[in-house]
C-alpha cells in the first residue's frame, strides 16, 4: 500500500458557500470545502480522497489544508480522508485501494466488459426497475448512450481497426494490453478492458438493472439483467446543530437541533 494513514489527526472539513446573499442565506452549488488536518510526519505529501475517489495532493510537505470539490449529493453524507504519501507517489491515484468507491453514497456501479464481440459504432444504455421488480426499458437511466468504442483505434484484431496501422494481424494501436486494464477479465493480453457506469444517488431499496447494446444499424440486443442490488445510503448529515452545554470535568457535550 502506497499511502499512510497513521500520524494524521484532527481532520476537519468546512463547507464553503459559492455566494452569500444580503439576508445571510447562501448558495452551496457547486459544492466546495476546506479540509484541514494535523500531522507530525516529515518529508511526506498529503492526498485527499472524497468517497474513496482522489481529490487532490498538497504542493509540499508543510501544507496542512486544501480546498476540494464535493459531490452534488447533498442528501447523503460525504466521507473525506487524508493520507500521507512519499514524494515518488505524489501523482499516484490510490482510489483502487480504497475499496468500494460508491459505498454509502446511494449510487450503484455497473461494470461492462469491453469485449471484442461488441460492435464498432455500438452504444449501450442502462435501465432499472425503480424498486418495482419490473425493469422499465422505455426510460434509460443513462443521460446519453455509452459509446462502446470512443476511438476507432480502440478495437483490436485483424481487419477490425485501421488495417496496416498496427502490428501485423492485430492493428491494436490503442487497445488495452497485458496488465494495463482489468487483468484476467477478457482475452489474454487484449480484452482486459472494462466500462464502468455509476448511477445517480438512489433512495434506499432493492433494485435490478439491465444493459442493452445497439449497433450502428440500430439492431438492439436483449437486456442483460443484474440480480437484486440493495442500496443503503448513508444517513443525511445533521444540520443546524448548536452546543447546548459542555462539562469540562466529565468531558460531556450536549448538542441541540434548532
Amino acid at each position: 500500500m502506497g499511502f499512510i494513514g497513521n500520524g494524521i489527526e484532527k481532520v476537519a472539513a468546512f463547507e464553503l458557500p459559492s455566494g452569500v446573499w444580503r439576508d445571510g442565506s447562501s448558495s452551496i452549488e457547486p459544492r466546495w470545502c476546506l479540509v484541514k488536518w494535523r500531522s507530525e510526519l516529515e518529508g511526506k505529501f498529503y492526498q485527499i480522497y472524497v468517497n474513496g475517489e482522489y481529490a487532490g495532493t498538497t504542493v509540499d510537505g508543510d501544507q496542512r489544508q486544501m480546498i476540494v470539490a464535493l459531490p452534488l449529493c447533498g442528501q447523503t453524507a460525504v466521507r473525506i480522508e487524508v493520507f500521507a504519501v512519499e514524494a515518488e507517489n505524489v501523482y499516484t491515484d490510490f482510489s483502487d485501494e480504497m475499496g468500494n468507491v460508491v459505498s454509502g453514497t446511494g449510487r450503484v456501479k455497473i461494470t461492462l466488459l469491453r469485449s471484442q464481440n461488441l460492435p464498432i459504432g455500438g452504444e449501450a444504455q442502462v435501465f432499472f426497475d425503480n424498486a418495482t421488480g419490473e425493469i422499465d426499458y422505455e426510460n434509460p437511466l443513462t443521460r446519453r448512450p455509452i459509446r462502446l468504442w470512443p476511438a476507432w483505434q480502440a478495437k483490436a484484431g485483424f481487419g477490425t481497426s485501421g488495417f496496416g496501422l498496427g502490428d501485423f494481424g492485430y492493428d491494436s494501436a490503442a487497445a488495452v494490453g497485458l496488465g494495463k486494464g482489468s487483468f484476467g477479465r477478457g482475452q489474454f493480453g487484449l480484452d482486459a478492458d472494462v466500462i464502468d457506469w455509476i448511477s445517480r444517488p438512489l433512495a434506499a431499496g432493492t433494485y435490478k438493472f439491465a444493459v442493452r447494446v445497439v449497433d450502428g444499424a440500430g439492431n438492439e440486443s436483449c437486456g442483460a439483467e443484474t440480480g437484486e442490488i440493495t442500496v443503503t445510503p448513508a444517513a443525511k448529515p445533521a444540520e443546524r446543530l448548536s452546543i447546548s452545554s459542555f462539562d469540562k470535568q466529565t468531558n460531556h457535550l450536549v448538542l441541540s437541533v434548532s
